[in-house]
């Protein structure tokens, strides 16, 4: 394993072994004085190894004695965090102990302290001997010019790239009198040295040019390197001893040196955004100059992004048609075509390669030295994950994207390697995996931030750097569903395995590990020794049984098992702080559920559940109850959404930010001082409410108590039946000021006045309102509106859309308008307008005026529309999609 992973690796654990022992001393639990001196003593120790790791972190190649020194560290770490979780356990299991059992505990938690602090100290005295076999180098003449240092693409032309290189020159030559910085930025392996050397040795960009220099900005180089560099190799200058440690004075040398010149200058691998700050004002504006940066951190590369001047082109994975080319190049070398018996292997190898050039070439290379039999293709195809270490004769990739995991800092590479979790091409959920990482104790708390939205802010930052992607996106353009690039989580898996972080268990466990992924059909828990597993995940579609043998573990997601009952077991797993039995069958959860104080989130979405005990009053700390299904069978359409019966006191959980969908009608028999809606108030912390079965009297009260949530960003509202009016006036004084989302189902007199103020609101829908006048005056003048909705929720005939009214609005939806007789769109209204959906209004004969003159439609979706609203054809050429559904069945538009 490569020493800089596995001192990551190191490093995350005792930085986030630090935070547990500050949270032990100073806030969690009255210690006796002689366990408070040894935690104590144990931090200063830990705090001295981090600020050896991390700067052992800027040398070059440490020798082995310091990867097996860094590797006890880990080891270390995780027994110090064993004894600590034991102790937490002992704690809270002090009720029900005997004294003698307790001092037990707390003896044989300081003799562990205290001999994992002498190990600690003996293998710290012996690292203070170890020499780094290199430091920063000097610069040389190898990181000027294309030699060294390139992807391992450099001497491959990579199909596909055609496109990208004709926009790149075309850019590089236009005559514009100003200097222009171009980023190109992507994954590791995508070939972007590659992409920039083919413009860069362009002849249209030679004789555009008096100068050219390319240089290498990777990691190790400093500003101070990279100009040093330049006056130095490219102008021959002498610099004198003074001048050569001022990075001002050298700045302030080569702009004048390059003052008169028309350049273009490639900085390749900028990894450190500090250092384009530093060098970019040697940079003399004009002459139709122009400066590409390749880099892998698309979050540099936006903040760089400070004016026009500045310009981003992002590489994105190879079309399966041109990355099947590529690769029969490179596995078929003499002809290009695959053989008939090898189409299927090569199909499924190509999935993994997910159309990264690095991995189509070196893989087609390596094949193409085989022999060219189903069986040998099949072995590498089945063992890619062991070629892909430092060993395998695929290492090259390894290196290249490990590149990106090694220049994480210590707080998110346990965030990336937490996806070696989850199966290739499992849709992993933003929220889900925001809320995993906060019951694992990853994120850090920022002062004036949630956990989640420091949580978001992770996960953003690993995505702006290429190492996590979306797969899917919301209307609002935030992904929904994340993953990682197959190779990439086949080098995860590999760091994961190798460094104890997680074991992904497709036959037999084997090994002690710290979480653990069930990817098999069964598996039984209690035979196994699981002492130590702190996350347990089922993605299988077979039995789980859990046993009592995992005391310790932290994150129970066990969704989507064949579960009936809930397994009582759980509720001995005392530090439980995230369960998920999402997609299961449960019916009922226990009220010996109280017992799990720690926990923070309970997802018991699409399971059986209808009531909540009161005994989920005791979990304090819980931050998101999810606790309704969707109801598909025999229901109308309003009521397909199932909520929950709570305890009247759930207003006590002062720290929950998500409760849906909780039932206001099983209270409308209490006094109203009583009901839960009245209590919702103190619920000051709520991001996501959900109420349905809300009855008319209650309308005002949910008002008030909304009025005083100033962080909700979401809200669902859904009244008792159809017949039964929401009431939602009463808060015209004090809406919630950053509410984004608002779906309100039911009868509405009128539209609520104060919706009008909510200067945030990026999607509203409104069902089963049957307003009788337009809520379309109320809304058009929100600035950040995407998405609105109409369903069965306006009785008039007639919508207008005024010219620059939505100045924002991509997804309009008209559905069930049944008295709808014309839509007017004026020229200029909805100018963002990206997709529209018109179903299911029966008296709509005429065509919406307007609509040929929207300006960016990309999608028009038809539902059961009378036969005179097909003049849309004529009128929506320029809508590159449109879909006609009758009855269920689509209709083909030919003459698109």
């Amino acid at each position: 394993m490569d020493p800089d992973i596995v001192g990551g690796i190191a490093g995350g654990a005792v930085s986030y072994l630090l935070l547990k022992i500050d949270a032990v001393v100073t806030r969690e639990w009255n210690l006796q004085e002689n366990i408070n001196t040894a935690l104590q003593n144990l931090g200063i120790e830990l705090r001295s190894i981090e600020a050896l790791l991390k700067n052992a972190a800027s040398k070059k190649d440490p020798d082995h004695q310091f990867t097996d020194w860094i590797q006890n560290v880990r080891d270390q770490a995780y027994a110090i965090e064993d004894v600590l979780d034991l102790f937490r356990l002992h704690q809270d299991q002090e009720t029900g102990l005997r004294s003698f059992r307790m001092r037990h505990s707390i003896n044989k938690l300081i003799k562990d302290i205290e001999g994992s602090l002498q190990r600690i100290q003996q293998i710290k005295d012996r690292y203070h001997t170890m020499p780094f076999t290199g430091i920063h180098s000097a610069p040389n003449n190898t990181d000027l010019h294309p030699v060294r240092g390139m992807a391992p693409l450099f001497n491959d032309t990579v199909v596909g790239f055609e496109e990208h290189t004709n926009k790149l020159i075309s850019w590089a030559v236009e005559e514009k009198q100003r200097l222009e910085v171009m980023f190109v930025v992507g994954m590791a392996g995508l070939g972007k040295t590659t992409l920039v050397h083919s413009v860069y040795e362009s002849e249209r960009v030679k004789q555009g040019f008096n100068r050219h220099v390319w240089i290498t900005a990777s990691k190790s180089k400093t500003e101070h390197d990279i100009l040093l560099t330049l006056l130095v190799e490219e102008f021959g200058c002498s610099i004198t001893q003074g001048t050569a440690a001022d990075v001002v004075a050298l700045a302030r040398k080569l702009r004048k040196l390059l003052l008169n010149q028309r350049y273009v200058i490639v900085l390749d691998d900028l990894c450190v955004k500090e250092v384009w700050e530093s060098v970019r004002h040697a940079f003399p504006d004009g002459n139709n100059s122009r400066i590409i940066i390749t880099t892998r951190r698309g979050d540099i590369a936006n903040s760089c992004r400070d004016g026009d001047s500045i310009d981003i082109h992002k590489l994105q994975p190879l079309s399966p048609e041109s990355a099947k080319q590529l690769f029969h190049q490179k596995a078929f070398s003499r002809n290009g075509r695959c053989p008939s018996g090898l189409e299927e292997v090569s199909k499924s190898i190509l999935q993994k390669c997910d159309g990264l050039p690095l991995g189509i070439i070196e893989i087609g290379r390596l094949l193409s030295n085989k022999s060219p039999t189903k069986n040998e293709w099949k072995t590498l195809h089945d063992s890619l994950e062991s070629e892909l270490r430092s060993t395998g004769e695929l290492s090259n990739i390894m290196k290249v994207l490990s590149a990106s995991y090694k220049d994480l800092p210590f707080h998110l590479k346990y965030c990336f390697l937490y996806m070696s979790i989850f199966p290739e091409n499992y849709p992993v959920k933003r929220r889900r995996l925001v809320r995993l990482w906060i019951a694992e104790g990853f994120v850090i708390k920022k002062s004036g931030k949630t956990l989640e939205e420091v949580g978001e802010e992770y996960l953003k930052e690993l995505m702006d750097r290429n190492l996590i992607k979306a797969n899917e996106l919301d209307f609002d353009g935030l992904p929904t569903i994340v993953g990682v690039h197959s190779l990439m989580l086949k080098m995860i898996l590999s760091i994961s395995q190798e460094e104890n972080f997680c074991t992904v268990c497709t036959e037999d466990l084997t090994g002690n590990t710290r979480r653990l992924s069930i990817q098999k059909q069964d598996f039984e828990a209690s035979d196994q020794d699981l002492s130590r597993v702190r996350s347990f995940f089922s993605f299988g579609i077979g039995k789980v049984n859990i046993g009592s043998n995992f005391k310790l573990v932290k994150v129970l997601d066990i969704q989507g098992t064949p579960l009936i009952e809930f397994p009582n077991v759980i509720t001995g797993l005392l530090l439980l702080r995230y369960l998920s039995l999402r997609n299961t069958n449960i019916k009922s959860i226990p009220d010996s559920l109280s017992d799990l104080r720690h926990l923070e989130t309970l997802d018991l979405k699409h399971t059986l559940v209808t009531e909540v005990p009161k005994a989920v009053l005791q979990l304090e700390k819980l931050r998101h109850l999810l606790v309704y299904r969707y109801n598909m069978e025999g229901v109308r359409p309003f009521d397909i959404v199932q909520g929950f019966k709570a305890p009247k006191k759930i207003t006590a959980l002062n720290n929950l930010q998500t409760l849906s969908f909780v039932k206001a009608s099983v209270q409308s028999r209490l006094p109203r001082q009583l009901r839960m809606i009245q209590g919702l108030e103190n619920l000051t912390q709520l991001r996501k409410l959900g109420v349905v079965e809300l009855a008319k009297e209650d309308g005002a009260r949910l008002c008030q108590s909304i009025g005083k949530m100033p962080n909700l960003h979401s809200l669902s509202v859904t009244s008792l039946n159809l017949e039964v009016p929401l009431e939602l006036d009463a808060m015209s004084t004090n809406p919630p000021a950053f509410l984004q989302r608002l779906y309100l189902k039911g009868p509405l007199q009128k539209l609520p006045k104060w919706i009008s103020s909510l200067h945030d609101l990026v999607r509203i829908r409104l069902k089963w309102s049957s307003l009788p006048e337009s809520p379309i005056r109320a809304l058009e003048n929100l600035p950040h509106l995407v998405e609105f909705q109409l369903l069965d929720a306006y009785t008039g005939t007639q919508l207008e859309f005024k010219s620059g009214k939505f100045p924002q609005l991509k997804i309009l939806d008209l559905q069930q308008l049944k008295q709808l007789r014309s839509i007017v769109m004026e020229e200029g209204t909805l100018p963002c307008l990206q997709k529209l959906i018109i179903g299911h209004c029966r008296n709509l004969v005429h065509v919406p005026g307007g609509i040929g003159k929207l300006v960016h439609p990309q999608m028009l979706v038809l539902y059961d529309m009378p036969q005179t609203a097909y003049q849309l054809r004529c009128l929506v050429r320029h809508i590159p999609c449109i879909h006609s559904y009758k009855h269920g069945q689509l209709e083909v538009f030919h003459d698109h």
